[in-house]
């Protein structure tokens, strides 16, 4: 009985470390996965950001890679500076009229069925746009111009509705934060793009637009799942009286980031417009790929201060509220200073720089802001309306920056600083987030 009870004890001593060994190796082979699993998703968020990055990288091309080239526009068609601006502007103008329309669609139906064939629509009137500058035809151009404002319209603004749909909390502050520094980074590589591939022949950046959105677009349907609708969409009615209630409530801070937003993309188009001018002119006399790169130097500044800016702020209303009255107040001190101090090229392009920097600490902060005052159902509209106005600013920018440069290169900075002051006490004193922004 004693040998058997032994016996006993022993078997249950050896159950018992080997159930307690295999609870530690299950235990061990849950971490595993667990990390493996965290890891795998890391890595699909990575793609999945670098797809939506496409979309305002390939937008913005749409704009600034023309920048280098307008002089050179505007000698082999034979028009003039005004008539060279309106290439930019009747882009910005035709994408700013149909961007809501877009939005409304977005809402509706779903963020890649308008995003998609926008591209598609973007890349087809590019290669209309080449056919027209080879054929110096001016009139066709501008109408080339305003179909890819037509496709431009249903991309950026989606998808920055697209990223609320798809990430909460600092995930969708740090993707807002990305789509900024790709719509910068594209304002940083595309003035040195567009000057390289002048090499080429001086019209060849408009044959390049078909390639990037053909990308752009495998990208998207490759990377992006778009998350099912919770309901069906509202009917038009409903729909337009649910906007009118979201702008009864947040009308004043909505109206004002809207021109704030505004009033930066035209300080800084308008800025581009005037260096690329002034660069060629003597005493610079600074051409092709060396005036992209100069041209680069302030948009660096934004691309990185944007990226951060989207990082570090996650959602917290208080420092939101400190970063855009620090980045205005940076934009209204380097304009100003450069009314006296814009002989000196090095000084110049840094204060231009630091104004950049201002609108990079801007821009993430009101787009986080827009983006989370409204339900999924009418995120379209609203981010749509917010760059619609955007696209206003952009366009408004090189004729104005000519025309005031007609003048004077002091008035140019007169009135820019006075717009930018008047942008900074519209939103110190109207502009209040709450403590955490939804």
């Amino acid at each position: 009985m004693a040998a058997s009870s032994k016996s006993k004890n022993r078997l249950e001593v050896t159950f018992t470390s080997e159930l307690t060994q295999g609870k530690r190796a299950s235990g061990r082979s849950s971490e595993g996965t667990s990390a493996s699993s965290a890891d795998s998703s890391a890595k699909s968020k990575i793609w999945e950001f670098i797809a939506l990055a496409t979309v305002p990288l390939v937008l913005v091309l749409g704009n600034s890679m023309l920048v280098p080239i307008l002089p050179t526009l505007k000698r082999e068609l034979h028009i003039s500076s005004f008539q060279s601006s309106l290439v930019i502007s009747v882009f910005s103008i035709t994408a700013g009229v149909i961007i809501p329309i877009a939005g409304y669609f977005s809402d509706r139906l779903s963020r890649k069925a308008v995003m998609i064939p926008a591209l598609a629509f973007f890349g087809a009137a590019g290669f209309l746009s080449g056919l027209a500058a080879i054929w110096h035809s001016y009139g066709l151009l501008m109408a080339a111009r305003a179909a890819q404002g037509v496709g431009a319209a249903g991309t950026t603004p989606i998808v920055m509705a697209l990223v609320g749909d798809l990430y909460k909390d600092g995930t969708e502050s740090k993707a807002l934060g990305l789509i900024e520094a790709s719509n910068g980074s594209g304002k940083v590589i595309s003035p040195i793009l567009g000057s390289l591939l002048a090499l080429i022949v001086w019209y060849a950046a408009f044959f390049s637009f078909p390639v990037f959105c053909a990308l752009s677009i495998v990208a998207l349907l490759v990377f992006i799942k778009e998350p099912k609708r919770d309901a069906k969409p509202l009917p038009l009615k409903q729909y337009v009286h649910k906007i009118g209630t979201i702008f009864s409530k947040n009308g004043r801070w909505l109206l004002i980031s809207f021109w704030a937003s505004a009033a930066s993309m035209f300080i800084l188009f308008g800025v581009l417009f005037f260096l690329s001018n002034i660069l060629e002119d003597k005493p610079y006399s600074i051409n092709g790929v060396k005036k992209g790169f100069v041209l680069a130097i302030p948009l660096f500044g934004m691309v990185l201060t944007a990226y951060i800016t989207g990082s570090v702020i996650r959602k917290n209303g208080v420092l939101i509220r400190w970063l855009m009255n620090i980045g205005l107040a940076l934009m209204v001190v380097s304009l100003c200073l450069a009314i006296w101090l814009n002989h000196n090229l090095y000084i110049f392009i840094g204060l231009l720089t630091v104004s950049s920097i201002g609108t990079g600490m801007l821009l993430p902060c009101l787009t986080t802001m827009i983006t989370g005052v409204v339900e999924k159902a009418e995120r379209g509209m609203i981010t749509s309306l917010y760059s619609s106005l955007r696209f206003i600013g952009v366009a408004f920018g090189p004729p104005l920056f000519g025309w005031m440069m007609n003048i004077s290169q002091r008035t140019v900075f007169i009135s820019v600083t006075i717009l930018s002051a008047v942008t900074l006490a519209l939103v110190f004193f109207w502009v209040k987030p709450a403590k955490q922004v939804k």
